[in-house]
């Protein structure tokens, strides 16, 4: 389920009702614990979290005219999805979230490469959520981005 709107709260109404309080929280969570210098904003569908083309103008390799993507969430048909590109990029970040994650939920982790899926908004933990957030700064996901992505 995609929905392609212009504003956040545009794609928070067009979401199912029992999911919008946990899927603003998840957005508060972001936007309170990302270190400075990401911008949120509507990209591919989802709400994101982005390096300004002001800070990195190569921006994103798949569309150079695009912002560089970091962190987005989304409502999928069966789920909220977080995506962090971080942990697609950095092992030791990844090791480090599948170790935490059994102390903040009696959950199985649902997760694909850097899709962390929620099916009940009652599951999301959303302290280690802020936490993960928190790990890279902007100029640590610029220099990770080029290491491993930009060829």
């Amino acid at each position: 389920m995609q929905i392609f709107v212009k504003t956040i709260e545009e794609y928070i109404s067009q979401i199912p009702e029992e999911r919008r309080e946990a899927f603003r929280k998840l957005l508060e969570t972001v936007d309170r614990n990302l270190p400075e210098g990401f911008q949120q904003t509507m990209q591919y569908g989802m709400v994101t979290w982005v390096v300004p083309m002001k800070t990195y103008p190569a921006g994103y390799h798949c569309a150079k005219d695009t912002p560089l993507p970091f962190i987005s969430v989304a409502s999928q048909k069966n789920f909220v999805a977080f995506y962090h590109m971080g942990i697609y990029a950095d092992q030791t970040l990844l090791d480090w979230f599948v170790s935490e994650f059994p102390k903040h939920s009696q959950k199985k982790l649902d997760m694909g490469k850097s899709c962390i899926r929620f099916k009940k908004m009652e599951d999301i933990p959303f302290e280690l959520m802020g936490e993960l957030c928190a790990k890279i700064s902007v100029n640590e996901w610029i220099a990770s981005y080029e290491k491993n992505f930009k060829k």
